[in-house]
């Protein structure tokens, strides 16, 4: 993941932290939520992520940033893991990491990709396929403090079974408004033919600049790059464009 981010705890050094895997699920056929144990976890904020380290009975280690899924809860932390086709990581833990074994984590990182609670302004996610991770935070952490700051979600994704926290979003919460767009195949009762997010999908389904939202988008960097166009171009403020941009790490 390609991030531009910074300590969520200003001034404070991060240090690993071991973290035991207490709970798995699986979201889609390439995605997995894993939920660690981490003691003495200080919390986050919906929007941040950690990294992850994985160490080798031989001493080698690798690590890749993943955000957190979840809204703060104790020394719980969830993460979903999207497998990446001939990555070293991510197919480990999508796959062989079984409850009970220990990972280290470290975090939590960034401090400008956060929702706070005590934002006002209605809210836009825009989401392009697993970058609806830290967005789902923001959603659950909204639910979690019973806020009634108005939330739309706009998730992008190529076909139904791609959705993640699919049964979740279609519960939904009061004043949280979900659409999905799809990008190559559309469901028959889908809100429009499948194809890449549109200015038109971001009028509709979005808020209108003039009520100043806060707008969070996030996904693989093309996606960014021209869903943050396309609500500059319809007159929001950039001020108000928070982007998070998924890059190659070699899975």
């Amino acid at each position: 993941m390609a991030r531009t981010a910074v300590s969520g705890r200003l001034g404070a050094r991060l240090r690993w932290q071991a973290a035991s895997l207490v709970e798995r699920q699986a979201e889609s056929p390439s995605a997995q939520t894993l939920v660690f144990d981490v003691p003495g976890w200080a919390g986050h904020l919906p929007g941040q992520h950690v990294d992850v380290r994985l160490t080798a009975e031989d001493g080698y280690s690798t690590q890749r940033s993943y955000s957190v899924a979840s809204a703060a809860a104790g020394d719980r932390v969830e993460l979903t893991v999207q497998r990446v086709r001939n990555g070293e990581v991510s197919p480990y833990l999508a796959d062989e990491l079984a409850v009970g074994d220990a990972v280290e984590i470290r975090g939590p990182v960034g401090g400008w990709f956060v929702w706070r609670p005590e934002q006002k302004e209605p809210v836009l996610l825009v989401a392009g396929g697993s970058g609806l991770v830290p967005l789902m935070a923001m959603v659950r952490a909204r639910a979690m403090l019973g806020s009634m700051v108005p939330f739309r979600l706009l998730y992008s994704l190529r076909e139904p079974a791609d959705r993640l926290y699919g049964a979740e979003l279609d519960r939904g919460s009061p004043g949280l408004d979900t659409t999905y767009v799809y990008t190559r195949t559309a469901p028959l009762d889908g809100v429009r033919p499948a194809g890449r997010l549109a200015a038109e999908d971001l009028v509709r389904w979005g808020w209108p600049a003039d009520l100043e939202p806060t707008c969070y988008v996030c996904g693989p960097t093309g996606f960014v790059e021209s869903a943050a166009g396309l609500l500059v171009a319809l007159g929001h403020d950039p001020e108000r464009i928070r982007t998070e941009r998924f890059g190659p790490t070699g899975g």
